[in-house]
């Protein structure tokens, strides 16, 4: 069975099976909405339901994804048990074609700390892919399962993909095939994903911050603004636990050397690992509260563990950012 899912407040609509939910129909019909995690736990995909009624068990959602209205959902989980009103924080018409699956092959694998692998991969001779900087993509394992990674080179690179792999003990991907991997395997991906990328249109300042790897895709983000000489001002933070998982200094330097308008902050939250740290200390949202007051004016670009970013999105608006200007991709187990 099948159900009528109406945008409010325009003439799209969308088929959605009452076994399929809201998120996942609407992609696959060429509507994007915001999300990111996709399992119910980050809350970028909440939306109201105007009208009609949801599949029992798939409402609603906690406080902590940010749900606080009786009408509003997750839409990576609600299910249709009927004809749908709806109402998504935004939403744009996309190709749904531009979604594309290929073997790459294993051109560098570089170790940049002890827990981080960078892993560069070359798309087939002619092939190149669009995306969005910010953007995601998924592996495609042997064994079905799908592992998702953020891009860190900017669109114009776009005959390849670096990665930044932080391992994890016991991780199916990270602890397992990497290890084994040599240059000129093959892996099979599917790219892009994600609706964490550079909102080009705006012309706001912009207050970046990463968490760990979580740099990865503000990389491919300042890097597309300083290619295209996009005049904004930027201010970066990137929180890492101890001085090792700062990987990439020489990258934030390169970038105050190359752009005047923009300003980097590093930030550890344990600096007392040998005592050469000359930087900031403490939590990276504590950082972005002590140095900014009022952000109404700001886009607010956040990626890293969930609870950095939930911690960042309490900040910012208690400090008057709109929530629609805040954009997220929260790493969740």
């Amino acid at each position: 069975m099948s159900f009528k899912i109406q945008i409010e407040g325009s003439d799209v609509a969308f088929d959605c099976a009452a076994t399929e939910n809201l998120l996942d129909a609407a992609m696959r019909q060429g509507i994007d909405m915001p999300y990111s995690c996709r399992k119910g736990v980050c809350g970028n995909c909440k939306g109201r339901v105007m009208q009609g009624q949801l599949v029992a068990g798939t409402q609603g959602g906690s406080h902590e994804a940010g749900i606080q209205q009786p009408d509003e959902h997750l839409f990576c989980r609600a299910q249709p048990a009927s004809d749908l009103s709806i109402a998504p924080k935004a939403w744009h018409r996309v190709d749904p074609s531009a979604r594309k699956t290929l073997q790459a092959k294993v051109f560098k694998k570089i170790q940049l700390a002890s827990d981080v692998t960078q892993l560069q991969l070359r798309f087939p001779a002619g092939v190149r892919v669009k995306f969005k900087a910010g953007q995601y993509l998924q592996l495609l394992l042997p064994d079905g399962q799908r592992r998702s990674y953020s891009m860190a080179n900017a669109p114009y690179e776009s005959d390849a993909v670096q990665l930044h792999i932080r391992h994890l003990p016991q991780g199916h991907f990270s602890d397992g095939i990497l290890k084994n991997l040599q240059v000129g395997d093959l892996l099979k991906l599917e790219l892009p994903h994600g609706d964490f990328y550079l909102r080009e249109d705006s012309e706001r300042p912009m207050l970046m911050v990463a968490g760990g790897t979580g740099f990865a895709p503000i990389k491919s983000i300042i890097d597309h603004i300083v290619r295209q000489k996009l005049q904004r001002t930027v201010h970066v933070y990137w929180g890492a636990r101890t001085q090792e998982g700062m990987y990439a200094l020489d990258v934030l330097a390169r970038w105050a050397q190359q752009w005047p308008n923009l300003v980097v902050h590093s930030v550890l939250s344990d600096a007392s690992d040998d005592g050469t740290w000359r930087g900031r200390v403490g939590f990276v949202h504590e950082s972005v509260a002590a140095d900014f007051q009022d952000l109404s004016g700001w886009d607010v670009y956040a990626c890293g563990g969930l609870p950095m970013v939930n911690a960042l999105r309490e900040v910012c608006a208690q400090r008057g950012l709109p929530e629609a200007h805040f954009y997220s991709d929260a790493f969740v187990g």
